[in-house]
């Protein structure tokens, strides 16, 4: 995205000093500093959980989920064509 920006003059010189460090272009070192910047809020994000939850004994056999799956949706498919849907 190209888009125009107002930098204050220390900003600028941020980004100046890490072309120099890093042989960077003026659009990389932007680009790194605005990345870093979004980062370090100060505290990181909890970490992401998943709750688990006791499903009760299958009532197919797990092995073969992708074969019922692919019967399943055929037997969709022929009951639109069947509908007319």
């Amino acid at each position: 995205m190209r888009t125009t920006v107002t930098l204050d003059p220390e900003n600028e010189s941020a980004i100046r000093r890490l072309m120099e460090r890093r042989g960077l272009s003026f659009k990389q070192a932007l680009n790194d500093l605005i990345r870093s910047g979004v980062g370090s809020s100060g505290s990181s994000p909890a970490p992401f959980r998943t709750q688990v939850r006791h499903m009760g004994v299958p009532t197919v056999a797990l092995e073969k989920a992708l074969q019922l799956a692919g019967d399943l949706e055929d037997e969709e498919i022929i009951r639109r064509m069947r509908t007319g849907q």
